[in-house]
C-alpha cells in the first residue's frame, strides 16, 4: 500500500526537491504540497495524507502552530525540517512537544554522505512513522491510576503520547513490578525517535536529591544536545547538562551525550569520568547507546540499571547484552507507549530486558528500584 504523503514549506524549491526524493520510492506517494501552516491544516482535512513533512517557519501560520492543529483535528505522524542551529533545536523540540514524530535537518548534507543516502534516509523515516495509528481523537487529560509513593509494587498502565498506536500490548513479562534490592552506581538511558519528549517525561519526575548519576544517550545532532539539555534543566529537578570531555560524574545530574560525537566513560567506580570522542566515522549512529553502554560495563559491570526508550533501529541491543552478561539490569519502554518500538522491541525480544514498562511508569519503577539506595 502505497503511503501518501503532504509536503509543506514556503520554499517553492524545496518542496519540489523534497517532492522528487519521496517519489523517488515506489512506497510513496506525494499527494499535495502546501506553503504555509493554515494551507497544511486545510489540505490534511481534504486530503487525508497519511504523512506530513512540515517547515517551521512559514508565513500565515508557522509549522509548530500547525502541528497543534493538526493533532488536535486530524491527527496524524509529521515529520519536521529544521536549520541546524540553536533556535532551530530549540524550535524543533517545541513541535516535537506539539505532537510531531520525527525531524530531519533541512540540509541533507549535514546528515548524508551523498545525495542518494540523503532521499534513502528520508524515505525511511518517512514509512517508518507511517506506521503509526493514530487514535483519532487525542486526550491530552488521560485518567492515571493513582499509586502511593511508599508502595514498592506498581501495577502496569499504558500510557499514550500523541503519536503512539492505539494497540493491545500482550509484551509485558507481568502485571506487577517489585524491587530487586540490587545495588546501583549509575543510571543510562538510551533512546532515539520520540525520545525528546519521552525523557522529558521520565527526568522531570525524579527528585532533586537523585542518588545516582544519569547518562543519557539520545540521537540528536550537534547542535540540538545542547538546548535540549538546557530545556531539560529549565524542567527538572536534577540537573541536567551536555556533557563534556572529563566531566566528573556526580549523583543528581543528568549528562546528555553531545551530537555528533561518542561518549565513553574511565576511571573506578566512585571516580568515573566522562571522555569525548570523534568515533568511528562508519557507525550508524552519533551519539551510539551501544558504545557508551559498552564502556559502563567494562567501570560499573554489574551495577548498571539501563533503560532503552522509544526509538527506531536497534541501537543499545549490543551495548545492553554486554552490560546484562556482567550482571546489571536492563529495562525496555513497551510497545504501547513506544513512539516506534524499535530499539526497546530490540533488547526486549533477545531476552536481554527483564521488563517492558510503560512509559508513564518508567520513573516511578526506577524511584522504587533505587528506593534503598
Amino acid at each position: 500500500m502505497v503511503v501518501k504523503v503532504l509536503v509543506v514549506d514556503d520554499s517553492n524549491f524545496f518542496r519540489r526537491r523534497v517532492s522528487e526524493m519521496i517519489n523517488n520510492s515506489p512506497s510513496l506517494e506525494v499527494i499535495a504540497t502546501a506553503n504555509n501552516g493554515q494551507e497544511a491544516v486545510d489540505m490534511v482535512a481534504k486530503y487525508k495524507p497519511d504523512v506530513v513533512t512540515m517547515d517551521i517557519e512559514m508565513p500565515v501560520m508557522d509549522g509548530i502552530t500547525a502541528v497543534k492543529k493538526i493533532m488536535a483535528t486530524n491527527p496524524l505522524p509529521i515529520l519536521m525540517f529544521s536549520s541546524l542551529t540553536h533556535q532551530g533545536a530549540s524550535a524543533t523540540l517545541d513541535a516535537l512537544e506539539a505532537g510531531a514524530a520525527d525531524f530531519l535537518p533541512k540540509k541533507f548534507e549535514d546528515i548524508a554522505r551523498d545525495k542518494n543516502d540523503a532521499i534513502c534516509l528520508l524515505q525511511q523515516r518517512i514509512l517508518a512513522i507511517s506506521r503509526l495509528s493514530l487514535p483519532r481523537i487525542i486526550t491530552q487529560n488521560q485518567t492515571r491510576l493513582q499509586v502511593k509513593t511508599t508502595s514498592t509494587r506498581l501495577p502496569l498502565t499504558t500510557s499514550r503520547h500523541p503519536l503512539v498506536a492505539a494497540k493491545v500490548v500482550t509484551s509485558a513479562p507481568s502485571r506487577f513490578f517489585k524491587a530487586s534490592g540490587k545495588h546501583y552506581s549509575i543510571l543510562a538511558i538510551g533512546t532515539s525517535t520520540g525520545g525528546p519528549v519521552a525523557l522529558q517525561k521520565v527526568l522531570s519526575a525524579l527528585p532533586a536529591n537523585f542518588k545516582l548519576p544519569i547518562l543519557l544517550i539520545q540521537h540528536m545532532p550537534g547542535t540540538f544536545t545542547k538546548a535540549f539539555a538546557e530545556r531539560l534543566n529549565g524542567i527538572c529537578k536534577i540537573k541536567v547538562k551536555e556533557a563534556s570531555n572529563g566531566d566528573l560524574l556526580q549523583a543528581g545530574c543528568a549528562y546528555l551525550a553531545p551530537g555528533g560525537k561518542q561518549l565513553l566513560v574511565e576511571g573506578r567506580c566512585g571516580n568515573v569520568r566522562i571522555r569525548i570522542h570523534d568515533g568511528n566515522e562508519q557507525l550508524n549512529y552519533k551519539p551510539s547507546v551501544d558504545i557508551t553502554f559498552a564502556s559502563l560495563s567494562k567501570i560499573y559491570t554489574n551495577k548498571v540499571l539501563a533503560v532503552i526508550l522509544t526509538g527506531m533501529g536497534a541501537d543499545g541491543r549490543d551495548g545492553a547484552r554486554m552490560l546484562k552478561e556482567k550482571g546489571s539490569v536492563i529495562w525496555a519502554q513497551d510497545e504501547a507507549s513506544c513512539v516506534v518500538y524499535g530499539m526497546p522491541q530490540a533488547v526486549y525480544k533477545a531476552g536481554i530486558a527483564t521488563e517492558s514498562i510503560a512509559l508513564d511508569q518508567v520513573a516511578r519503577y526506577i524511584k522504587v528500584e533505587l528506593q534503598h539506595e
